[in-house]
């Protein structure tokens, strides 16, 4: 591995800090990339404590990752002690690899202090153990907008006890503050607010590497997976498709796991040429409306770096819906569909409605129309569409049926609906 550095002082203005002048070693990676963002998080909290503890500057960081035998080493670019001593900073800059990836060259900071030991609770409210480590969100870091906790996976969670738990003494307790400053920008960007994450991005991941949602090593991996699904002695033909991680939560969460779910990235179209010939019977599209919408158009690669017509795409299936012109042109003006919908359902819920429906039957219609051109299948597609507040909003006909196979239950005002 292997950088160039530039050097240059900077005044950190923090909204609860005094401003400090810091130098600043600015590195230009090269073959450091490739780990999601709670890696790199991960590799600046631990130089900020290691400042912190009056330790020398190392802009290479050895991380212990749980259950990998071989550690990283993660570059970082500058650490120092700030506010007369009390607390330390770090910064380093998120290397994603060579996919697309909004975290491209993140800046993040860690602020590090010591604080008096936090107390667990147990259910009934009783003080239990003491812990030694509290993560704090700053500006930028995504909080889960029903409880306000910070928005961190397990994995990342676990990543930063394996890495500090060493450098805190027993009897002290360390508090990590982490600030992404371009963070809640870059969260409009993605689909955070889909699963309930607000004010950030979401430090989460289950593994070290990223995985590109566009890239054809996804692809291979999911073809893999499903192959494997379709293998197991188990298998009686029914599958459910899921986009990202995420997706994959909220379809668990919903009863989906019952049956085999298998990630694919974007890369829906040949996944879905892939399942019929592995003999799938039954397969269910969930996802982001935001995603789906976009088979409806017959895009079948669903990246937006790649293909985005959403907007256009709803203004079509409002002309098939017959609405009138005036709210036609104010569909095709959103900024997005899901404001194209806030402002259909406060005009009138019931033609909001209809157009959902829409959308989840030609998400049926255009897949099984796409399928039919790579041979004779008998491979029924259902689809059921999610909304940013983890809502399933939407059921194709097929949709209804997988849902009511497995016992799965929507939300009420959808059920009265269909």
């Amino acid at each position: 591995m292997s950088f160039s550095s530039t050097a240059y002082r900077v005044i950190i203005c923090h909204p609860k800090k005094p401003s400090t002048q810091v130098l600043i070693i600015k590195h230009s990676f090269r073959d450091s990339g490739g780990f999601i963002l709670p890696v790199w998080v991960a590799a600046v909290a631990k130089a900020a404590t290691q400042a912190l503890l009056g330790k020398p500057f190392n802009s290479e960081q050895i991380l212990v990752v749980p259950e990998q035998q071989d550690p990283l080493i993660v570059p970082i670019a500058s650490s120092a002690v700030i506010s007369s001593g009390e607390i330390a900073m770090a910064i380093g800059f998120c290397q994603p690899g060579d996919g697309l990836d909004v975290t491209r060259g993140l800046e993040i900071w860690t602020f590090a202090k010591w604080i008096e030991p936090q107390l667990n609770h147990d259910k009934e409210g009783n003080s239990s153990s003491e812990t030694w480590l509290q993560i704090i969100p700053g500006v930028g870091v995504g909080v889960i907008a029903s409880t306000g906790e910070i928005s961190l996976s397990q994995f990342a969670k676990n990543l930063l006890h394996e890495n500090l738990r060493s450098l805190v003494a027993l009897e002290r307790c360390l508090q990590i503050e982490i600030v992404l400053p371009r963070g809640k920008e870059l969260a409009t960007r993605t689909s955070n607010e889909s699963f309930g994450v607000v004010d950030g991005l979401a430090l989460i991941g289950t593994q070290v590497q990223t995985q590109v949602s566009a890239s054809p090593k996804q692809l291979d991996n999911a073809m893999k997976q499903l192959g494997e699904c379709c293998r197991q002695s188990a298998f009686d033909g029914f599958l459910t498709f899921v986009i990202g991680e995420n997706g994959f939560d909220l379809a668990r969460s919903f009863g989906l796991d019952s049956k085999p779910i298998v990630k694919v990235g974007n890369w829906l179209g040949p996944l879905l040429v892939a399942a019929a010939e592995q003999g799938v019977q039954n397969l269910l599209l969930f996802g982001y409306h935001g995603k789906l919408i976009k088979l409806a158009g017959g895009i079948f690669h669903t990246h937006h770096h790649l293909a985005d017509a959403r907007v256009e795409i709803l203004t079509a299936l409002a002309v098939k819906e017959s609405f009138p012109f005036d709210w036609i042109e104010r569909i095709s003006q959103s900024q997005s569909i899901e404001a194209a919908f806030s402002w259909l359902e406060e005009k009138d819920s019931l033609m909001a409605r209809k157009l959902w429906m829409r959308v989840a039957a030609v998400v049926e219609e255009r897949s099984i129309s796409y399928l039919g051109r790579y041979g004779s299948f008998s491979m029924e597609i259902g689809s059921a569409l999610f909304d940013r507040h983890r809502r399933v909003r939407s059921l194709g006909p097929r949709g209804v049926s997988f849902f009511n196979s497995l016992g799965v239950q929507p939300e009420a005002s959808l059920t009265n609906f269909i």
